[in-house]
């Protein structure tokens, strides 16, 4: 019989982008795949690999207390169903409702993947503070099974998961994010001409996106030459998302080009000289970063977890505080100003790729991580 990994992930896209190399080298090393996630438009997409596909609606960002213990019990009743040899949660959701419910099913081996820990962390105010402390208690709950590994993306969620959920390190496993094809992100010569910054990103408020905005009406004010791309779609199930009417009064103000979602980021990027990401969302480690570290393109982001961690401050990009638009716009254009510390700078980037970010290491420590779970079990 071939043991089987169940994936559990909130939305089918966000699987393919980030857990797909790691859920087709399973199949290759003999594990019946399964996927249990919301439905898009990418359920063939997702047969044609050959995984077996169980919709399961789960909602995102905040919703009423019914739907969550809905979404618990669906969650449950696809582990009693399918009874993997290993579970793998990834993002928020899956990970407290499902690390609870495989507690319930006996489920043998656990792998938690903490994708950042989103706007709970980050919030401020009497209300956040009571969130934290019931949201730390469904940690400790969904993370006490002893069969069990967290992956975590950067230092500052590994120590706050061992504070708030009691882990010992021997729990966690540090894998520097989703990971990227080298041979696909490749690094071309910068492009001559007016520079160009884009930012490629789901678009969220707290993903920096106004200051991104505001960043290139500063620059447009000190008439500095560049063009500013942005690249994304509005994202209406999230609470924080951009929306249509923001974009159409941003596109026809001038000060940016708004691209909308697009596949090709190579070669979006091999027609960039930088790569920005003004983030104070609860990051892992952003997947626009590595991608931009293996194009060879410099990078300017915030100073917060996650995003500082993707990059080699003051090698391979520059760090700048959070909601400050203008430190941005100042950094974009020292970068502008200085094409030699742009391109040495992109060099570092992709030096940094080769070392940490490529998809086969990160492929490799996730087929580790399960065959020591199926050991120990």
């Amino acid at each position: 019989m071939k043991p089987k990994l169940l994936f559990i992930v909130n939305i089918d896209w966000f699987f393919l982008s980030h857990r797909l190399p790691i859920a087709i080298e399973a199949l290759n090393q003999g594990y019946e795949v399964h996927v249990a996630t919301g439905i898009s438009n990418k359920l063939e997409e997702l047969r044609l690999h050959g995984f077996f596909v169980h919709q399961l609606p789960i909602g995102r960002g905040r919703t009423i207390f019914v739907n969550e213990v809905r979404a618990f019990w669906r969650i449950l009743r696809v582990l009693i169903k399918i009874r993997p040899d290993v579970v793998h949660l990834v993002t928020i959701k899956p990970v407290l409702y499902g690390g609870i419910a495989a507690r319930i099913a006996s489920v043998p081996a656990v792998v938690a993947a903490i994708s950042g820990l989103g706007f709970v962390f980050m919030a401020k105010g009497w209300r956040a503070a009571i969130t934290r402390f019931l949201v730390s208690c469904l940690y400790r709950a969904s993370l006490g099974k002893r069969n069990l590994k967290v992956i975590c993306q950067n230092p500052d969620d590994r120590e706050t998961l061992m504070e708030i959920a009691h882990l010992p390190l021997e729990k966690v496993v540090m894998i520097p994010g989703s990971g990227v094809d080298l041979t696909t992100y490749k690094v071309m010569p910068l492009p001559q001409g007016v520079p160009v910054v884009i930012m490629a990103a789901r678009l969220l408020r707290d993903k920096g996106v106004n200051e991104f905005v505001a960043a290139a009406q500063m620059l447009a004010q000190r008439n500095v030459a560049v063009h500013f791309w942005l690249v994304g779609d509005p994202d209406p199930g999230n609470p924080a998302a951009i929306t249509r009417d923001e974009l159409s009064a941003w596109e026809n103000e001038g000060a940016v080009t708004i691209l909308g979602y697009r596949s090709d980021i190579p070669n979006l990027f091999s027609k960039a000289n930088i790569v920005v990401l003004p983030s104070y969302y609860g990051e892992g480690l952003p997947r626009t970063l590595v991608e931009a570290a293996a194009c060879g393109r410099a990078v300017v982001t915030t100073d917060h977890p996650g995003c500082r961690d993707a990059i080699e401050s003051g090698r391979s990009g520059l760090l700048v505080p959070v909601r400050d638009p203008l430190a941005l716009a100042d950094a974009i254009q020292r970068l502008i100003d200085d094409p030699e510390l742009c391109q040495s700078m992109g060099q570092a980037g992709r030096a940094l790729a080769e070392r940490e970010f490529s998809i086969v290491k990160i492929v490799d420590t996730h087929m580790k991580t399960y065959k020591e779970l199926e050991e120990d079990k």
